[in-house]
């Protein structure tokens, strides 16, 4: 019951980010799109953004939903948490729409609602998380030469990304920018939850701090979160929204699960159903951000290429053929 009840609790927590994270992203929106109009834009570098209000209002949203992330993160594990965030992707996309009048078709409707679909079939069959007792036992994970190498991977695609693609597509190819946060983003939830789990221990009357694995892996946290937060404010002022929440969401629910899967083992002690089904739910939220990626700015008329891999020139030349 104890395992059962504290996923709970995380799908609580989990549910509350996302109202958070989802209203932060057009807060920070709004404030990157009033310095823009001021000569002074995030993708070419400025950061005239740090002086607006609205900008640290939506971060102030966004540090309440990571809070809140932060701490479902310590009582249920990433397969059950990550989905989640598929409601501030819907959240953000239906604001944006009324907020920032960026066009929500009617597809882009349905695939809001596939998104949820999908999301309550895996939260309906996640797997109930294995007692940790002492951030080492988190420690051990992570130090397996599974999780190692994953980690080494991610380290060096990211370095590439950032030194070879972002000087020269950062600016025309959404993915450069959207697979640094979700690259980072799978490692900083993986220890998240280990300073999750090491918070909620001392809380409980067992000391996590006094381990040096503790520090590790907050000074790691922050760390990873500065750099996402770097590359999400640029993808933001470059690109639709309503493409980039979705785009962004897929990314890092697909890496975050699999980190999850190979440093704490999170299928091992399921049946093959229960994964398939989970596995199902995903590929059902991966058809609904789909949709709202191919319906974004459809009001009334054809759609234009994607700029995830298309140039923005390109995209713009169609769009002012149309």
């Amino acid at each position: 019951m104890g395992g059962i009840s504290d996923n709970v609790r995380g799908l609580v927590l989990a549910m509350s980010s996302s109202v958070f994270i989802g209203s932060s992203f057009i807060l920070k929106k709004k404030g990157l799109q009033k310095t823009g109009a001021d000569g002074s834009r995030a993708r070419d570098g400025g950061h005239a953004y740090l002086l607006e209000p609205c900008w640290w209002a939506g971060m102030i949203m966004m540090i309440a939903g990571e809070g809140a992330n932060f701490a479902a993160y310590a009582y249920a594990p990433a397969i059950l948490v990550t989905p989640l965030g598929a409601l501030s992707m819907i959240f953000s996309a239906v604001l944006a729409h009324f907020i920032l009048h960026e066009t929500l078709h009617i597809f882009g409707v349905v695939g809001c609602i596939l998104c949820l679909v999908g999301s309550t079939i895996i939260v309906l069959h996640a797997p109930v998380e294995k007692n940790i007792e002492s951030v080492k036992e988190v420690w051990y994970l992570a130090t397996e030469p599974g999780f190692v190498v994953y980690t080494c991977i991610i380290l060096v695609l990211v370095l590439l990304l950032i030194f070879w693609y972002v000087p020269r597509y950062g600016q025309t190819h959404m993915v450069v920018y959207i697979g640094i946060c979700s690259l980072m983003g799978s490692l900083t939830v993986m220890f998240v939850k280990a300073v999750g789990i090491a918070l909620k221990l001392s809380l409980s009357g067992s000391n996590q701090f006094k381990y040096f694995e503790t520090w590790f892996f907050t000074i790691f946290v922050i760390l990873c979160c500065l750099i996402q937060l770097n590359y999400l404010n640029k993808a933001l002022d470059t690109y639709n929204t309503a493409v980039v929440s979705p785009v962004y969401y897929v990314m890092f629910t697909s890496l975050t699960i699999l980190a999850s899967v190979i440093m704490f083992k999170d299928w091992d002690h399921q049946a093959a159903s229960p994964i398939l089904t989970e596995l199902c739910g995903f590929v059902t939220i991966l058809c609904g951000t789909f949709l709202l990626h191919k319906t974004r700015d459809m009001g009334g008329i054809p759609t234009v290429p994607s700029p995830v891999f298309l140039s923005s020139r390109d995209s713009s030349s169609r769009e002012v053929e149309i």
